[in-house]
Order: structure tokens, then C-alpha cells, then sequence
């Protein structure tokens, strides 16, 4: 199955210029969907992680029904100010400006192996920023795993030191 078939291509959205890949047409279609989680979980076993941490809000889709699958835990990275309790936060640069992200105080112990989830990689900040927040957090960080990366905008470039597995990659 040819998983590109099931990512809707939305033009000018969310502003004018961006060809945004819409994966909720992927998540529509029951064998896609399942193609999918089956293509992730195989490359994710293969680190034998503790738990999987998924991206607010598209990453949960991926890191929740896996951690399932593979019997694990699941955590959210969220960002500042939608966790209960105490939190570890990390503040990282944007093109324009600076945002936070945190994970709960008490959801990883030292020396966990924790696997990243997001829906897309684009320019990697984001993602680069959740894994530093991990490795912070005492995790270790193996793999980072997404549906869809977009090659043009060379965001692997920006995770050091970890395996990277995406499913679609587009070019341009």
C-alpha cells in the first residue's frame, strides 16, 4: 500500500504559499491507518523503548494507540501551561521568537528509553527540542519517528545523535 495515496494536499493553507500535507485523510481509512501503526511498530520494537512520547497534538494520534500496541507507556510533551502538576520545561527558538514545551515532573525516570513521535518533520525544531527535553529529563532517545517528512526543509539535519524512521517523505 502506497501510504502517499492517503495524504490530502491542501493548498495556501494555513496561510498562502504552504502546501499543507493533511494527514487526517490517512487516519480516515481504516487499512492506511493500520498499514501505518504496523509500519511504525515494527521499527519501533526493534529498540525496545520504555515508553513513547508523542508531540502536542498530531503526535499523540501516533504515540498513544502504539504505546498500546506494544504494550508501553505513553507521555505527552505539551506546550507550556497544559500539564497538572509539576513540570519540566524547555524553552527553544523559533524563527520569530521562542516557544516552551513541557513534560510532567515525574513521567520518565533516569536512564528510561523513550521513543519521539510527532506527524510530520518539517524544519525539526520542534522535534530537536522534545528530545532535548527527554535527554534532560534523564531518557535515553534512540529513535524519533514521524508519518511524514518533508526533505526540503532538512529538519533531520537538526536532531543529533538519534536514528530518524519516517514513513512519506516528499521532496519539494
Amino acid at each position: 500500500m502506497d501510504l502517499k495515496d492517503h495524504i490530502r494536499h491542501v493548498p495556501d493553507f494555513p496561510k498562502p504559499g504552504i502546501l499543507f500535507y493533511d494527514i487526517s485523510t490517512l487516519l480516515a481509512h481504516p487499512a492506511a491507518w493500520q498499514h501505518a501503526i504496523d509500519l511504525l511498530a515494527e521499527e519501533i520494537a526493534r529498540h525496545k523503548p520504555d515508553v513513547l512520547a508523542g508531540i502536542e497534538s498530531r503526535g499523540f494520534l501516533l504515540a498513544a494507540p502504539l504505546a498500546l500496541k506494544l504494550g508501553l507507556g505513553f507521555i505527552m510533551v505539551r506546550k507550556k501551561g497544559k500539564l497538572p502538576g509539576e513540570t519540566i520545561p524547555y524553552t527553544y527558538d523559533l524563527e520569530y521568537g521562542t516557544d516552551t514545551i513541557e513534560i510532567q515532573k515525574d513521567a520518565i525516570k533516569p536512564g528510561q528509553k523513550v521513543v519521539m513521535l510527532d506527524d510530520l518533520l518539517a524544519t525539526g525544531g520542534t522535534m530537536a527540542a522534545a528530545i532535548h527535553l527527554l535527554r534532560e529529563s534523564g531518557a535515553e532517545v534512540p529513535l524519533a519517528a514521524c508519518l511524514v517528512e518533508l526533505n526540503f526543509l532538512k529538519g533531520r539535519e537538526r536532531l543529533d545523535n538519534i536514528e530518524v524512521k519516517t514513513l512519506i517523505q516528499y521532496d519539494e
